[in-house]
Protein backbone atom coordinates (compact mmCIF):
# COMPACT_ATOMS: atom_id res chain seq x y z
CA UNK A 1 0.00 0.00 0.00
CA UNK A 2 1.39 3.41 -0.97
CA UNK A 3 -0.62 5.52 1.48
CA UNK A 4 1.16 5.82 4.85
CA UNK A 5 -2.03 6.79 6.66
CA UNK A 6 -5.14 4.76 7.38
CA UNK A 7 -8.46 5.39 9.00
CA UNK A 8 -8.58 4.45 12.69
CA UNK A 9 -11.96 3.36 14.11
CA UNK A 10 -11.99 5.83 16.99
CA UNK A 11 -9.15 8.27 16.45
CA UNK A 12 -9.28 9.27 12.82
CA UNK A 13 -6.34 8.72 10.46
CA UNK A 14 -3.23 6.97 11.74
CA UNK A 15 0.31 7.50 10.52
CA UNK A 16 1.43 3.99 9.60
CA UNK A 17 5.10 4.81 9.03
CA UNK A 18 5.34 6.80 12.27
CA UNK A 19 3.84 3.90 14.21
CA UNK A 20 6.25 1.44 12.63
CA UNK A 21 9.16 3.62 13.71
CA UNK A 22 7.76 4.07 17.20
CA UNK A 23 7.27 0.32 17.64
CA UNK A 24 10.83 -0.33 16.50
CA UNK A 25 12.25 2.30 18.89
CA UNK A 26 10.35 0.83 21.83
CA UNK A 27 11.49 -2.68 20.89
CA UNK A 28 15.15 -1.68 20.75
CA UNK A 29 14.94 -0.21 24.27
CA UNK A 30 14.05 -3.62 25.64
CA UNK A 31 16.34 -5.91 23.66
CA UNK A 32 18.92 -7.75 25.75
CA UNK A 33 21.60 -10.00 24.32
CA UNK A 34 21.02 -12.77 26.87
CA UNK A 35 17.38 -13.46 25.91
CA UNK A 36 15.75 -15.92 28.33
CA UNK A 37 18.98 -16.11 30.29
CA UNK A 38 18.08 -12.77 31.89
CA UNK A 39 15.76 -14.75 34.20
CA UNK A 40 16.81 -16.93 37.11
CA UNK A 41 16.31 -20.66 37.21
CA UNK A 42 14.19 -21.62 40.21
CA UNK A 43 14.77 -25.16 41.42
CA UNK A 44 15.87 -27.10 44.47
CA UNK A 45 19.34 -25.58 44.26
CA UNK A 46 18.44 -22.01 43.34
CA UNK A 47 15.96 -19.76 45.17
CA UNK A 48 14.29 -22.90 46.52
CA UNK A 49 12.29 -20.85 49.03
CA UNK A 50 10.16 -19.66 46.12
CA UNK A 51 9.07 -23.28 45.46
CA UNK A 52 7.77 -24.09 48.93
CA UNK A 53 4.15 -25.24 48.92
CA UNK A 54 2.14 -23.07 51.33
CA UNK A 55 -0.93 -25.28 50.82
CA UNK A 56 0.71 -28.67 51.47
CA UNK A 57 -1.18 -30.92 53.87
CA UNK A 58 1.89 -32.87 54.94
CA UNK A 59 0.54 -36.15 53.58
CA UNK A 60 2.07 -39.17 55.29
CA UNK A 61 2.15 -42.57 53.56
CA UNK A 62 4.38 -45.57 52.96
CA UNK A 63 6.20 -46.06 49.64
CA UNK A 64 4.28 -48.00 47.01
CA UNK A 65 5.32 -50.72 44.63
CA UNK A 66 2.67 -50.81 41.93
CA UNK A 67 2.09 -52.00 38.37
CA UNK A 68 -0.52 -50.03 36.42
CA UNK A 69 -1.86 -49.81 32.89
CA UNK A 70 -1.54 -46.01 32.67
CA UNK A 71 0.39 -43.56 34.82
CA UNK A 72 -0.67 -39.91 34.47
CA UNK A 73 1.86 -37.33 35.62
CA UNK A 74 0.15 -34.02 36.39
CA UNK A 75 -3.06 -33.21 38.23
CA UNK A 76 -4.08 -30.12 36.30
CA UNK A 77 -6.89 -30.08 33.75
CA UNK A 78 -4.74 -31.86 31.13
CA UNK A 79 -3.97 -34.81 33.40
CA UNK A 80 -7.49 -34.92 34.82
CA UNK A 81 -9.10 -34.91 31.39
CA UNK A 82 -6.81 -37.73 30.28
CA UNK A 83 -7.81 -39.83 33.30
CA UNK A 84 -11.51 -39.15 32.69
CA UNK A 85 -11.36 -40.02 28.99
CA UNK A 86 -9.38 -43.17 29.72
CA UNK A 87 -12.07 -44.31 32.14
CA UNK A 88 -14.75 -43.57 29.57
CA UNK A 89 -12.81 -45.77 27.12
CA UNK A 90 -12.83 -48.65 29.60
CA UNK A 91 -9.31 -48.14 31.00
CA UNK A 92 -9.68 -48.00 34.77
CA UNK A 93 -6.23 -49.12 35.95
CA UNK A 94 -4.89 -45.58 36.29
CA UNK A 95 -2.57 -43.81 38.74
CA UNK A 96 -2.12 -40.02 38.89
CA UNK A 97 0.99 -38.41 40.42
CA UNK A 98 1.38 -34.71 41.20
CA UNK A 99 3.80 -32.67 43.31
CA UNK A 100 0.94 -30.46 44.52
CA UNK A 101 -1.34 -31.36 47.41
CA UNK A 102 -4.54 -31.50 45.35
CA UNK A 103 -5.92 -31.33 41.84
CA UNK A 104 -6.01 -28.04 39.97
CA UNK A 105 -2.59 -27.51 38.38
CA UNK A 106 -2.01 -23.79 37.96
CA UNK A 107 -5.16 -23.08 39.97
CA UNK A 108 -3.71 -24.95 42.92
CA UNK A 109 -0.64 -22.73 42.94
CA UNK A 110 -2.11 -19.39 41.86
CA UNK A 111 -4.17 -18.16 44.81
CA UNK A 112 -3.02 -14.55 44.81
CA UNK A 113 -5.65 -11.87 45.42
CA UNK A 114 -7.59 -10.97 42.29
CA UNK A 115 -6.65 -14.18 40.41
CA UNK A 116 -9.07 -14.84 37.59
CA UNK A 117 -9.29 -16.74 34.33
CA UNK A 118 -8.74 -14.52 31.28
CA UNK A 119 -10.67 -16.94 29.05
CA UNK A 120 -14.44 -17.15 29.38
CA UNK A 121 -15.20 -19.66 32.15
CA UNK A 122 -17.96 -21.41 30.17
CA UNK A 123 -15.38 -22.59 27.62
CA UNK A 124 -12.32 -22.81 29.86
CA UNK A 125 -13.51 -24.98 32.75
CA UNK A 126 -13.86 -28.51 31.30
CA UNK A 127 -16.59 -31.09 31.81
CA UNK A 128 -19.22 -28.59 32.96
CA UNK A 129 -22.02 -30.67 31.48
CA UNK A 130 -20.72 -33.83 33.10
CA UNK A 131 -20.56 -32.32 36.59
CA UNK A 132 -23.78 -30.37 36.11
CA UNK A 133 -22.50 -26.90 37.01
CA UNK A 134 -22.05 -23.53 35.34
CA UNK A 135 -19.57 -20.91 36.67
CA UNK A 136 -21.01 -18.01 38.61
CA UNK A 137 -19.43 -15.37 36.36
CA UNK A 138 -18.31 -15.03 32.76
CA UNK A 139 -14.71 -14.94 34.06
CA UNK A 140 -14.56 -17.01 37.22
CA UNK A 141 -12.19 -16.32 40.10
CA UNK A 142 -9.30 -18.72 40.66
CA UNK A 143 -10.78 -20.20 43.82
CA UNK A 144 -13.96 -21.16 41.99
CA UNK A 145 -11.95 -22.82 39.22
CA UNK A 146 -9.95 -24.76 41.81
CA UNK A 147 -13.28 -25.88 43.25
CA UNK A 148 -14.33 -27.16 39.84
CA UNK A 149 -11.11 -29.18 39.54
CA UNK A 150 -11.85 -30.74 42.91
CA UNK A 151 -15.46 -31.42 41.84
CA UNK A 152 -14.18 -33.24 38.74
CA UNK A 153 -11.88 -35.29 40.96
CA UNK A 154 -14.80 -36.32 43.16
CA UNK A 155 -17.26 -36.91 40.31
CA UNK A 156 -14.94 -39.29 38.45
CA UNK A 157 -13.32 -40.98 41.45
CA UNK A 158 -9.88 -39.57 40.71
CA UNK A 159 -8.90 -38.98 44.34
CA UNK A 160 -8.73 -42.73 44.87
CA UNK A 161 -6.23 -42.94 42.01
CA UNK A 162 -3.99 -40.02 43.01
CA UNK A 163 -0.66 -39.67 44.82
CA UNK A 164 -0.26 -36.03 45.86
CA UNK A 165 2.81 -34.24 47.22
CA UNK A 166 4.79 -36.74 45.18
CA UNK A 167 7.40 -35.95 42.52
CA UNK A 168 8.61 -38.33 39.83
CA UNK A 169 12.40 -38.48 39.98
CA UNK A 170 13.22 -41.06 37.29
CA UNK A 171 11.53 -42.67 34.30
CA UNK A 172 13.22 -45.45 32.32
CA UNK A 173 11.89 -47.69 29.53
CA UNK A 174 12.33 -51.44 30.03
CA UNK A 175 12.24 -52.81 26.50
CA UNK A 176 12.22 -56.47 27.53
CA UNK A 177 9.04 -56.02 29.60
CA UNK A 178 7.58 -53.17 27.51
CA UNK A 179 7.05 -51.15 30.67
CA UNK A 180 8.07 -47.77 31.99
CA UNK A 181 9.79 -47.96 35.38
CA UNK A 182 9.44 -44.87 37.55
CA UNK A 183 10.75 -43.74 40.91
CA UNK A 184 9.38 -40.94 43.07
CA UNK A 185 10.47 -38.61 45.84
CA UNK A 186 8.62 -40.85 48.33
CA UNK A 187 10.44 -44.04 47.38
CA UNK A 188 7.65 -45.38 45.16
CA UNK A 189 8.51 -47.93 42.48
CA UNK A 190 5.89 -47.81 39.72
CA UNK A 191 5.73 -49.82 36.53
CA UNK A 192 3.37 -48.59 33.82
CA UNK A 193 2.50 -49.82 30.37
CA UNK A 194 1.66 -46.28 29.24
CA UNK A 195 2.70 -42.92 30.67
CA UNK A 196 0.82 -39.68 29.94
CA UNK A 197 2.66 -36.52 30.98
CA UNK A 198 0.91 -33.19 31.37
CA UNK A 199 3.53 -30.77 32.73
CA UNK A 200 1.87 -27.63 31.38
CA UNK A 201 3.82 -24.96 29.49
CA UNK A 202 4.19 -22.79 32.64
CA UNK A 203 5.34 -25.16 35.41
CA UNK A 204 7.83 -23.14 37.47
CA UNK A 205 7.89 -19.61 38.88
CA UNK A 206 10.21 -17.24 37.04
CA UNK A 207 12.39 -14.66 38.77
CA UNK A 208 14.25 -11.79 37.13
CA UNK A 209 18.03 -11.96 37.18
CA UNK A 210 18.35 -8.69 39.08
CA UNK A 211 21.51 -7.92 41.03
CA UNK A 212 21.02 -8.21 44.78
CA UNK A 213 17.82 -10.22 44.73
CA UNK A 214 18.97 -12.23 47.78
CA UNK A 215 19.95 -9.16 49.77
CA UNK A 216 16.46 -7.75 50.43
CA UNK A 217 15.71 -7.98 54.16
CA UNK A 218 11.99 -7.27 53.96
CA UNK A 219 9.30 -9.77 52.99
CA UNK A 220 9.38 -11.09 49.42
CA UNK A 221 7.45 -13.80 47.59
CA UNK A 222 6.24 -14.84 44.14
CA UNK A 223 2.54 -14.46 43.35
CA UNK A 224 2.21 -18.23 42.92
CA UNK A 225 3.31 -18.63 46.56
CA UNK A 226 1.30 -15.77 48.04
CA UNK A 227 1.96 -15.26 51.77
CA UNK A 228 -1.42 -14.46 53.36
CA UNK A 229 0.14 -14.77 56.82
CA UNK A 230 2.04 -11.61 55.96
CA UNK A 231 -0.54 -9.68 53.93
CA UNK A 232 -3.62 -10.76 55.83
CA UNK A 233 -6.74 -12.00 54.12
CA UNK A 234 -7.20 -15.36 52.46
CA UNK A 235 -7.65 -16.73 48.92
CA UNK A 236 -10.73 -15.17 47.35
CA UNK A 237 -10.69 -12.13 49.64
CA UNK A 238 -9.92 -8.59 48.52
CA UNK A 239 -9.17 -7.46 52.09
CA UNK A 240 -5.45 -7.69 52.91
CA UNK A 241 -5.81 -6.25 56.39
CA UNK A 242 -2.13 -6.42 57.41
CA UNK A 243 -0.87 -4.11 54.63
CA UNK A 244 -2.40 -0.86 55.93
CA UNK A 245 0.96 0.30 57.32
CA UNK A 246 3.16 -1.33 54.67
CA UNK A 247 4.98 0.00 51.61
CA UNK A 248 4.76 -2.64 48.88
CA UNK A 249 6.56 -3.00 45.58
CA UNK A 250 5.43 -5.13 42.64
CA UNK A 251 7.74 -6.25 39.84
CA UNK A 252 5.80 -7.38 36.77
CA UNK A 253 2.89 -5.90 34.84
CA UNK A 254 1.75 -8.89 32.78
CA UNK A 255 -1.46 -10.85 33.26
CA UNK A 256 -0.72 -11.60 36.93
CA UNK A 257 0.19 -8.01 37.72
CA UNK A 258 -3.01 -6.76 36.12
CA UNK A 259 -4.99 -8.88 38.57
CA UNK A 260 -3.15 -8.45 41.87
CA UNK A 261 -2.11 -4.79 41.59
CA UNK A 262 -5.66 -3.37 42.00
CA UNK A 263 -6.11 -5.37 45.24
CA UNK A 264 -2.72 -4.25 46.56
CA UNK A 265 -3.54 -0.66 45.63
CA UNK A 266 -6.69 -0.76 47.76
CA UNK A 267 -4.91 -2.20 50.80
CA UNK A 268 -1.29 -1.03 50.99
CA UNK A 269 -0.25 2.23 52.59
CA UNK A 270 1.91 2.84 49.52
CA UNK A 271 2.27 0.76 46.37
CA UNK A 272 5.09 1.10 43.83
CA UNK A 273 4.58 -0.71 40.52
CA UNK A 274 7.86 -1.26 38.66
CA UNK A 275 7.23 -1.51 34.93
CA UNK A 276 9.56 -2.51 32.13
CA UNK A 277 6.92 -2.90 29.39
CA UNK A 278 3.24 -1.90 29.68
CA UNK A 279 0.58 -4.47 28.91
CA UNK A 280 -2.34 -4.04 26.59
CA UNK A 281 -5.39 -3.56 28.82
CA UNK A 282 -8.74 -4.15 27.15
CA UNK A 283 -12.18 -4.08 28.73
CA UNK A 284 -13.07 -7.22 30.70
CA UNK A 285 -16.72 -6.36 31.52
CA UNK A 286 -17.08 -9.36 33.79
CA UNK A 287 -20.71 -10.17 34.58
CA UNK A 288 -22.61 -12.64 36.77
CA UNK A 289 -23.97 -15.63 34.89
CA UNK A 290 -27.47 -14.91 33.61
CA UNK A 291 -29.99 -17.55 34.82
CA UNK A 292 -31.76 -17.27 31.45
CA UNK A 293 -28.48 -18.22 29.76
CA UNK A 294 -28.19 -21.31 31.96
CA UNK A 295 -31.83 -22.26 31.27
CA UNK A 296 -31.24 -22.01 27.51
CA UNK A 297 -28.34 -24.51 27.45
CA UNK A 298 -28.90 -27.77 25.59
CA UNK A 299 -26.84 -30.99 25.57
CA UNK A 300 -23.54 -30.47 23.78
CA UNK A 301 -23.54 -26.74 24.46
CA UNK A 302 -20.02 -26.53 25.89
CA UNK A 303 -18.25 -28.24 23.00
CA UNK A 304 -20.28 -26.14 20.56
CA UNK A 305 -19.26 -22.97 22.37
CA UNK A 306 -15.60 -24.05 22.49
CA UNK A 307 -15.62 -24.81 18.76
CA UNK A 308 -17.31 -21.50 18.04
CA UNK A 309 -14.70 -19.53 20.00
CA UNK A 310 -11.83 -21.32 18.32
CA UNK A 311 -13.32 -20.78 14.86
CA UNK A 312 -13.96 -17.11 15.64
CA UNK A 313 -10.44 -16.33 16.86
CA UNK A 314 -9.04 -18.21 13.86
CA UNK A 315 -10.84 -15.80 11.55
CA UNK A 316 -13.20 -18.46 10.22
CA UNK A 317 -16.74 -17.34 9.34
CA UNK A 318 -19.36 -18.10 12.01
CA UNK A 319 -23.05 -17.19 12.15
CA UNK A 320 -22.70 -15.71 15.64
CA UNK A 321 -19.81 -15.00 17.99
CA UNK A 322 -21.07 -16.86 21.07
CA UNK A 323 -18.36 -15.62 23.44
CA UNK A 324 -18.19 -12.07 22.06
CA UNK A 325 -15.32 -10.74 24.16
CA UNK A 326 -12.08 -8.88 23.51
CA UNK A 327 -10.31 -12.09 22.46
CA UNK A 328 -12.87 -13.04 19.84
CA UNK A 329 -13.49 -9.55 18.50
CA UNK A 330 -9.81 -8.62 18.12
CA UNK A 331 -8.51 -11.94 16.82
CA UNK A 332 -11.39 -12.52 14.41
CA UNK A 333 -10.45 -9.21 12.78
CA UNK A 334 -6.71 -9.89 12.65
CA UNK A 335 -6.80 -13.59 11.74
CA UNK A 336 -9.53 -12.98 9.19
CA UNK A 337 -6.81 -11.25 7.17
CA UNK A 338 -4.80 -14.36 6.32
CA UNK A 339 -2.18 -14.68 3.64
CA UNK A 340 1.48 -13.81 3.10
CA UNK A 341 1.13 -11.53 0.11
CA UNK A 342 2.37 -7.98 0.77
CA UNK A 343 -1.06 -6.35 0.49
CA UNK A 344 -2.67 -8.70 3.06
CA UNK A 345 0.29 -8.35 5.41
CA UNK A 346 -0.06 -4.57 5.28
CA UNK A 347 -3.84 -4.73 5.82
CA UNK A 348 -3.32 -6.91 8.87
CA UNK A 349 -0.72 -4.53 10.24
CA UNK A 350 -3.07 -1.57 9.83
CA UNK A 351 -5.86 -3.49 11.57
CA UNK A 352 -3.42 -4.22 14.42
CA UNK A 353 -2.43 -0.55 14.60
CA UNK A 354 -6.10 0.44 14.79
CA UNK A 355 -6.75 -2.06 17.58
CA UNK A 356 -3.84 -0.70 19.62
CA UNK A 357 -4.83 2.91 18.92
CA UNK A 358 -8.14 2.16 20.61
CA UNK A 359 -6.38 0.60 23.60
CA UNK A 360 -4.04 3.58 23.90
CA UNK A 361 -7.03 5.91 23.69
CA UNK A 362 -8.57 3.99 26.59
CA UNK A 363 -5.48 4.76 28.69
CA UNK A 364 -5.92 8.50 28.03
CA UNK A 365 -9.60 8.28 28.88
CA UNK A 366 -9.04 6.52 32.21
CA UNK A 367 -5.76 7.90 33.61
CA UNK A 368 -5.81 11.37 35.19
CA UNK A 369 -2.08 12.15 35.07
CA UNK A 370 -0.75 12.65 31.50
CA UNK A 371 2.75 11.36 32.32
CA UNK A 372 1.41 8.20 33.90
CA UNK A 373 -0.89 7.71 30.91
CA UNK A 374 2.06 8.09 28.57
CA UNK A 375 3.97 5.38 30.44
CA UNK A 376 1.03 2.96 30.40
CA UNK A 377 0.60 2.98 26.62
CA UNK A 378 1.77 -0.19 24.82
CA UNK A 379 3.68 0.22 21.58
CA UNK A 380 3.72 -3.20 19.91
CA UNK A 381 1.40 -5.49 17.99
CA UNK A 382 -1.43 -7.09 19.94
CA UNK A 383 -0.10 -10.66 19.98
CA UNK A 384 3.51 -9.77 20.79
CA UNK A 385 2.49 -10.38 24.41
CA UNK A 386 -0.53 -12.23 25.78
CA UNK A 387 -3.31 -9.60 25.62
CA UNK A 388 -4.56 -8.29 28.96
CA UNK A 389 -8.15 -7.43 29.92
CA UNK A 390 -9.12 -5.76 33.18
CA UNK A 391 -11.55 -3.12 34.37
CA UNK A 392 -9.76 -2.04 37.58
CA UNK A 393 -6.08 -2.07 36.64
CA UNK A 394 -5.83 1.32 34.91
CA UNK A 395 -8.00 3.20 37.46
CA UNK A 396 -5.68 1.94 40.21
CA UNK A 397 -3.04 4.40 39.03
CA UNK A 398 -5.38 7.29 39.85
CA UNK A 399 -5.13 6.40 43.54
CA UNK A 400 -2.91 8.76 45.58
CA UNK A 401 -1.10 5.84 47.25
CA UNK A 402 -0.13 4.13 43.97
CA UNK A 403 2.95 5.15 41.98
CA UNK A 404 4.00 3.78 38.60
CA UNK A 405 7.77 3.55 38.28
CA UNK A 406 8.37 3.36 34.53
CA UNK A 407 11.89 2.11 33.82
CA UNK A 408 11.54 3.01 30.11
CA UNK A 409 12.35 -0.54 29.07
CA UNK A 410 15.57 -0.74 31.09
CA UNK A 411 14.21 -2.76 33.98
CA UNK A 412 15.27 -2.45 37.59
CA UNK A 413 18.85 -1.40 38.35
CA UNK A 414 19.30 -3.59 41.43
CA UNK A 415 17.72 -4.73 44.66
CA UNK A 416 19.18 -3.68 47.99
CA UNK A 417 18.55 -4.83 51.55
CA UNK A 418 16.06 -1.96 51.90
CA UNK A 419 14.22 -2.00 48.59
CA UNK A 420 14.47 -1.51 44.83
CA UNK A 421 16.68 0.82 42.82
CA UNK A 422 15.13 1.97 39.54
CA UNK A 423 16.15 4.88 37.31
CA UNK A 424 18.93 5.58 39.81
CA UNK A 425 16.58 6.07 42.77
CA UNK A 426 16.07 3.74 45.71
CA UNK A 427 12.51 2.94 46.76
CA UNK A 428 12.43 1.63 50.37
CA UNK A 429 9.98 -1.24 50.76
CA UNK A 430 8.53 -3.44 53.48
CA UNK A 431 7.37 -6.08 50.99
CA UNK A 432 8.40 -7.02 47.46
CA UNK A 433 6.04 -9.09 45.28
CA UNK A 434 7.30 -10.83 42.15
CA UNK A 435 4.48 -10.92 39.59
CA UNK A 436 6.99 -12.14 37.03
CA UNK A 437 5.10 -15.15 35.71
CA UNK A 438 6.43 -18.57 34.86
CA UNK A 439 9.07 -20.22 32.75
CA UNK A 440 7.61 -20.91 29.32
CA UNK A 441 8.44 -24.05 27.34
CA UNK A 442 11.79 -24.45 29.12
CA UNK A 443 13.99 -27.51 28.66
CA UNK A 444 11.86 -30.61 29.04
CA UNK A 445 13.88 -32.21 31.86
CA UNK A 446 13.81 -28.99 33.89
CA UNK A 447 10.13 -28.43 33.18
CA UNK A 448 9.14 -31.90 34.35
CA UNK A 449 11.72 -32.13 37.12
CA UNK A 450 13.15 -35.38 35.73
CA UNK A 451 14.47 -36.79 32.48
CA UNK A 452 12.93 -39.58 30.41
CA UNK A 453 15.25 -42.41 29.43
CA UNK A 454 13.83 -44.16 26.40
CA UNK A 455 14.82 -47.14 24.29
CA UNK A 456 18.59 -47.76 24.06
CA UNK A 457 19.19 -45.31 26.91
CA UNK A 458 18.36 -42.17 24.96
CA UNK A 459 17.39 -39.11 27.00
CA UNK A 460 14.43 -37.04 25.90
CA UNK A 461 16.29 -33.90 26.99
CA UNK A 462 18.93 -34.66 24.36
CA UNK A 463 16.26 -35.05 21.70
CA UNK A 464 14.78 -31.68 22.74
CA UNK A 465 18.07 -29.81 22.75
CA UNK A 466 19.06 -30.96 19.29
CA UNK A 467 15.64 -30.11 17.89
CA UNK A 468 12.33 -31.64 18.89
CA UNK A 469 10.99 -34.44 16.69
CA UNK A 470 7.54 -35.93 17.19
CA UNK A 471 4.30 -37.02 15.59
CA UNK A 472 1.59 -34.45 16.49
CA UNK A 473 3.75 -33.38 19.45
CA UNK A 474 2.50 -36.51 21.25
CA UNK A 475 4.68 -39.44 20.14
CA UNK A 476 8.47 -39.60 19.98
CA UNK A 477 10.59 -42.17 18.17
CA UNK A 478 12.55 -44.15 20.76
CA UNK A 479 10.06 -43.40 23.56
CA UNK A 480 7.33 -46.04 23.24
CA UNK A 481 3.94 -45.82 24.94
CA UNK A 482 4.62 -42.25 26.11
CA UNK A 483 2.43 -39.22 25.47
CA UNK A 484 3.10 -35.59 26.36
CA UNK A 485 0.23 -33.07 26.49
CA UNK A 486 0.47 -29.30 26.17
CA UNK A 487 3.85 -29.63 24.56
CA UNK A 488 5.99 -28.48 21.68
CA UNK A 489 4.71 -29.12 18.14
CA UNK A 490 1.08 -29.20 19.25
CA UNK A 491 -1.48 -26.57 18.28
CA UNK A 492 -1.60 -23.28 20.12
CA UNK A 493 -4.78 -21.57 21.23
CA UNK A 494 -5.51 -19.03 24.00
CA UNK A 495 -7.82 -21.65 25.53
CA UNK A 496 -5.43 -24.44 26.54
CA UNK A 497 -8.33 -26.52 27.85
CA UNK A 498 -9.72 -26.79 24.34
CA UNK A 499 -6.52 -28.45 23.17
CA UNK A 500 -6.43 -30.74 26.22
CA UNK A 501 -10.00 -31.86 25.51
CA UNK A 502 -8.95 -33.17 22.10
CA UNK A 503 -5.59 -34.58 23.15
CA UNK A 504 -7.09 -36.52 26.06
CA UNK A 505 -9.73 -38.00 23.75
CA UNK A 506 -7.01 -38.96 21.26
CA UNK A 507 -4.81 -40.62 23.90
CA UNK A 508 -7.74 -42.59 25.31
CA UNK A 509 -8.55 -43.84 21.81
CA UNK A 510 -4.98 -45.04 21.26
CA UNK A 511 -4.68 -46.79 24.61
CA UNK A 512 -8.05 -48.51 24.12
CA UNK A 513 -7.00 -49.63 20.63
CA UNK A 514 -3.74 -51.00 22.00
CA UNK A 515 -5.64 -53.01 24.59
CA UNK A 516 -8.19 -54.31 22.07
CA UNK A 517 -5.57 -55.27 19.47
CA UNK A 518 -3.04 -56.70 21.89
CA UNK A 519 -0.42 -54.13 20.93
CA UNK A 520 2.64 -54.40 23.17
CA UNK A 521 4.37 -51.13 22.31
CA UNK A 522 4.06 -48.29 19.85
CA UNK A 523 6.15 -45.28 18.93
CA UNK A 524 6.41 -42.77 16.11
CA UNK A 525 8.38 -43.79 13.04
CA UNK A 526 11.35 -41.65 11.93
CA UNK A 527 9.54 -40.86 8.67
CA UNK A 528 6.40 -39.70 10.46
CA UNK A 529 8.36 -37.49 12.84
CA UNK A 530 10.31 -35.94 9.98
CA UNK A 531 7.08 -35.20 8.12
CA UNK A 532 5.52 -33.57 11.19
CA UNK A 533 8.64 -31.47 11.84
CA UNK A 534 8.34 -30.23 8.25
CA UNK A 535 4.73 -29.18 8.92
CA UNK A 536 5.80 -27.26 12.02
CA UNK A 537 8.76 -25.63 10.30
CA UNK A 538 6.61 -24.59 7.33
CA UNK A 539 5.28 -21.79 9.54
CA UNK A 540 8.80 -20.57 10.34
CA UNK A 541 8.82 -17.64 7.89
CA UNK A 542 5.39 -16.50 9.14
CA UNK A 543 6.47 -16.60 12.77
CA UNK A 544 9.72 -14.81 11.99
CA UNK A 545 7.82 -12.12 10.16
CA UNK A 546 5.22 -11.65 12.90
CA UNK A 547 7.72 -11.61 15.75
CA UNK A 548 10.83 -9.95 14.38
CA UNK A 549 9.35 -6.55 15.19
CA UNK A 550 7.76 -7.60 18.49
CA UNK A 551 8.76 -6.24 21.85
CA UNK A 552 10.70 -8.88 23.80
CA UNK A 553 8.55 -11.36 25.74
CA UNK A 554 8.36 -15.06 26.56
CA UNK A 555 6.43 -15.56 23.31
CA UNK A 556 9.40 -14.71 21.09
CA UNK A 557 12.32 -15.83 23.28
CA UNK A 558 12.74 -12.25 24.49
CA UNK A 559 13.04 -11.00 20.91
CA UNK A 560 15.40 -13.67 19.59
CA UNK A 561 13.40 -16.24 17.62
CA UNK A 562 15.64 -18.89 16.07
CA UNK A 563 14.94 -21.95 13.92
CA UNK A 564 15.31 -24.05 17.08
CA UNK A 565 12.63 -21.94 18.83
CA UNK A 566 10.30 -22.53 15.89
CA UNK A 567 11.00 -26.26 15.83
CA UNK A 568 10.61 -26.56 19.61
CA UNK A 569 7.54 -24.33 19.56
CA UNK A 570 3.90 -24.83 18.64
CA UNK A 571 2.23 -25.91 15.41
CA UNK A 572 0.82 -22.66 14.03
CA UNK A 573 -1.77 -24.10 11.67
CA UNK A 574 -4.49 -23.54 14.28
CA UNK A 575 -6.30 -25.80 16.73
CA UNK A 576 -9.17 -26.44 14.31
CA UNK A 577 -6.85 -27.83 11.62
CA UNK A 578 -4.83 -29.74 14.21
CA UNK A 579 -7.92 -31.35 15.74
CA UNK A 580 -9.14 -32.31 12.28
CA UNK A 581 -5.85 -34.07 11.56
CA UNK A 582 -6.17 -36.05 14.80
CA UNK A 583 -9.76 -36.99 13.93
CA UNK A 584 -8.72 -38.17 10.46
CA UNK A 585 -5.88 -40.17 11.98
CA UNK A 586 -8.30 -41.94 14.35
CA UNK A 587 -10.57 -42.76 11.41
CA UNK A 588 -7.67 -44.56 9.67
CA UNK A 589 -7.55 -48.04 11.21
CA UNK A 590 -3.91 -48.53 10.20
CA UNK A 591 -2.67 -46.06 12.86
CA UNK A 592 -0.38 -44.37 10.32
CA UNK A 593 2.98 -43.11 11.45
CA UNK A 594 3.27 -45.48 14.41
CA UNK A 595 5.65 -48.38 14.62
CA UNK A 596 3.65 -51.13 16.33
CA UNK A 597 5.10 -54.16 18.09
Amino acid sequence: MDDTSAEGPANGPIDVEALKQKYQQEREKRMLANGREQYRVVDAGHAAEFLEDPHAQGIQRDPRTQDVEVLVIGGGFGGMLTAVRLQEAGIDDILIVDRAGDFGGTWYWNRYPGVQCDIESYIYVPLLEEIGKVPSRKYAAGGEILGYAQAIGRRFGLYDKALFETTVTAMVWNDADARWELSTSRGDKIRARFVCISPGPFPWPKLPGIEGIESFKGKSFHTSRWDYDYTGGEPGSDLLDKLGDKTVGVIGTGATGLQCIPVLGRNAKQLYVFQRTPSTVGVRDNQPTDPDFVASLKPGWQRERMDNFNATISGRPVDVDMVNDCWSRALSLLNGLSGDDPETIEKRQIADFQTLEDLRARVDAVIDDPETAKSLKPWYNLMCKRPGFHDEYLPTFNRPNVTLVDTEGNGIDRITENGVVANGREYPLDCLVYATGFEFMSQIDHRMGFDIIGRDGRKLSELWRSGYASLFGLHMHGFPNCFILGNAQQAITPNFTYLHMELSRHIAFIVAQAKARGIRAMEATPAATAAWVDKVMAFGPTRQRLQKDCTPSYINNEGQVTDLDIRNGFYLGGATAYNQMLAEWRADETMPGLEIR
